[in-house]
């Protein structure tokens, strides 16, 4: 009787530690099925015990481990436990979770194994803090570590609490309208709708309805009323996307509702008060286009209140190895794949390639691997075919770059490759083809600056 209250007493003790602690931990039976699962494993997961207990562990994590590297896996079938192995997990939320995972047998008192016990850590804040090491500069979901951008993030909080109107220039692919969506979020107005057009994709009476809408009987098959996208961007912000391909009699039109800060719709009679920021974006030279006449300067003065030029990916060349983690991160979650990162011949192959689609082209690139490949490395049989044309004329170009823009690109390399192999130098060294020593004096020439992670025994990935 003594030894079944012993036995008692020791199991709720063990049951109170287990719900008291921060760290997730379930346990499996030999069926693969969880027996049991904590309070902290229902906070990082936001799946209950009693959905969780009964299921496959795989099907209450969605794990980028489970198919191809689990711990547990490895524990079952080596009989052995397994420490800090890095991955991440699909909350119920469909939100990527970055966990650190301990895994070890369940025995009972004979040493027969009963199953499995894993206990893992969400790792969201160490992660949130690499990410910032590895970027120097970060505003919104804009990251960078280039120089070129700087002024851009820097800037960016002014800008947006302001209500003046920016034009934003770049060549196409270079993320305008993700800095359009990080000034409206950043902005007073965060609230209220962000509203976008393409106007060099409409002709001009099309886009003439679609900005101010229309009355029933304006024209045939107008039968109701429908507003326009300045009605449905009303206290928030409309951008207008490629403003240097809008006709010079549109340009009249549009100047009068900046001015007036009014409008009228199609076969109405009577003017609309508007209250929207107006942030415009275009691949051309708008300065340019004032300058022969095909656009008109007081409407430039009204739109280029704030200028900001996106800098093309062949400027940054600091940011791929950042933007790479980035979609790679981005489609595990969407298409629910496994792949860990990228081998380094294939992002040598990257970083040759002129981009001349700039960031959407990289996009592009990452997801064209993700067809090729579940689960890994990206490798350089998984890039487009045209990443291999025209290398080496890429690289005599790069090869005349000032002496600071090659320090830019040499840092980048170095850091990606430190970032790749959990920050363990003489592994970063093998992979980048060169000596410990040389990858040393580097780090010191250079001002790279480690985190305080012993990269030797504890790698950031398994």
């Amino acid at each position: 009787m003594k030894k079944e209250k012993a036995d008692f007493i020791t199991e709720n003790v063990t049951t109170l530690i287990l719900e008291s602690i921060s760290d997730g931990v379930f346990t499996i039976n030999n069926s693969w099925r969880i027996t049991s699962f904590n309070r902290a494993a229902e906070l990082i997961t936001g799946i209950s015990r009693d959905e969780a207990i009964g299921r496959h562990c795989w099907e209450v994590f969605r794990s980028n481990m489970c198919e191809a590297d689990c711990a547990l896996r490895k524990t079952m079938a080596e009989g052995r436990a397994f420490v800090d192995s890095a991955g991440y997990i699909v909350n119920s939320d469909m939100r990527e979770i970055p966990i650190v995972v301990c895994t070890s047998v369940l025995t009972d008192s004979r040493g027969k194994m009963l199953g499995g016990v894993e206990t893992f850590r969400d790792n969201s804040q160490v992660e949130e803090l690499r990410r910032k090491l590895n970027a120097r500069f970060q505003a919104e979901e804009i990251i960078s570590r280039s120089p070129a951008m700087e002024d851009i993030i820097r800037n960016l909080p002014e800008t947006a609490e302001s209500d003046s109107s920016v034009l934003i220039q770049g060549e196409t692919g270079t993320g305008k309208e993700l800095l359009a969506r990080a000034i409206h979020r950043m902005s007073h107005r965060h609230q209220k709708p962000f509203v976008a057009i393409n106007c060099g994709a409409l002709p001009n009476s099309l886009l003439e309805s679609e900005l101010f809408g229309y009355r029933a009987g304006a024209f045939t098959h107008a039968v109701k009323d429908k507003p326009g996208l300045f009605a449905m961007a009303e206290g928030g912000t409309l951008f207008l996307d490629e403003i240097g391909d809008i006709s010079p009699g549109f340009q009249v039109r549009l100047l009068r509702v900046l001015q007036e800060k009014s409008y009228q719709p199609l076969g109405g009679t009577k003017s609309l008060k508007t209250d929207v920021r107006i942030v415009t974006a275009s691949n051309k030279n708008i300065d340019t286009q004032v300058a022969d006449g095909s656009f008109r300067m007081d409407l430039f003065y009204r739109i280029n209140v704030v200028k900001m030029t996106l800098p093309p990916l062949r400027e940054r060349l600091e940011d791929i190895g950042l933007l790479v983690d980035h979609f790679i991160r981005h489609f595990n979650l969407l298409q629910g794949k496994s792949i860990t990162g990228i081998s380094s011949d294939a992002m040598k192959q990257i970083m040759r390639h002129p981009f001349p689609g700039n960031i959407r082209e990289l996009e592009n690139m990452i997801e064209h691997a993700f067809i090729h490949r579940r689960q890994g490395d990206i490798q350089t049989t998984d890039l487009p075919p045209s990443f291999e044309a025209g290398s080496e004329d890429v690289e005599i170009r790069r090869s005349d770059t000032s002496k600071t823009r090659l320090k830019h690109v040499e840092v980048g390399v170095i850091e990606e490759a430190l970032r790749r192999n959990g920050y363990n130098r003489l592994a970063a060294a093998r992979d980048l083809g060169i000596h410990k020593s040389t990858l040393f004096r580097k780090l010191k020439s250079l001002g790279i600056q480690l985190p305080k992670i012993d990269g030797r025994t504890k790698p950031l990935k398994p």
